[in-house]
Order: structure tokens, then sequence, then C-alpha cells
């Protein structure tokens, strides 16, 4: 079950970053999720829950996850969404977006802001 994985990465590094802003309180964490990251994002946002519910600095936080399609480029210049065949040439294409987790931005409360 990488899912768990994932949302403990997820945690660890908005907590990092709260810590390094200062921060009393996290309100969410934008995520971007790629479709072929082949993660469930409601899988990841109960985990996260989960792992987070004992931490104040996480009362009430939210994950927000976006999905991110794929895109794809080839050698012979085709640039798209078909991710199996290539339309220009009929070889594999480079995947370029869409496998990809990460955290894009925390809201927070800071003392004093």
């Amino acid at each position: 079950m990488h899912e768990y994985a994932i949302a403990y990465d997820i945690y660890t590094t908005a907590k990092r970053a709260a810590r390094e802003n200062r921060a009393n309180l996290v309100k969410r964490i934008h995520v971007d999720v790629g479709e072929m990251a082949l993660v469930n994002p409601e899988q990841v946002a109960f985990l996260f829950q989960a792992i987070t519910e004992e931490d104040p600095l996480f009362s009430g936080a939210s994950l927000v996850c976006r999905p991110v399609k794929p895109r794809t480029r080839c050698s012979c210049g085709y640039e798209g969404d078909e991710i199996f065949v290539c339309p220009g040439c009929g070889a594999l294409p480079d995947v370029v977006q869409g496998r990809e987790i990460v955290v894009t931005s925390l809201e927070i409360d800071v003392d004093g802001a």
C-alpha cells in the first residue's frame, strides 16, 4: 500500500515547510497528483487524516488533490496526450507530465499575521 508512504511524505514535507515558516496551524495542503502516478487520491487523503489526527499543528487541515493529465513528447516532434503510440511516427512517446505527486502550496496561520 504505497498510498500510506505518499501520505506520510506529504505530511513530513508540509510539517517541515510549516516549521520553516513558523506556522502555528496548517489549514490546507495542495498537491498535484499525476493521473499516471497509480495513486488513489481519496485513499491518500484518508490516510493523511489518520496520520495527522494526533498532531495539533494539523488540527482541521485538509488535503486538496488536483489531478494532472498526462503529456507526452516524441523524438519526431510530437507533443500531446497520446501515451501509448505516437500518432506521428508510431514509436512509444516519453511521458513528460502526469506521473508526479508534488506538494504545490500550503495555507498556514502564523502568529502575528
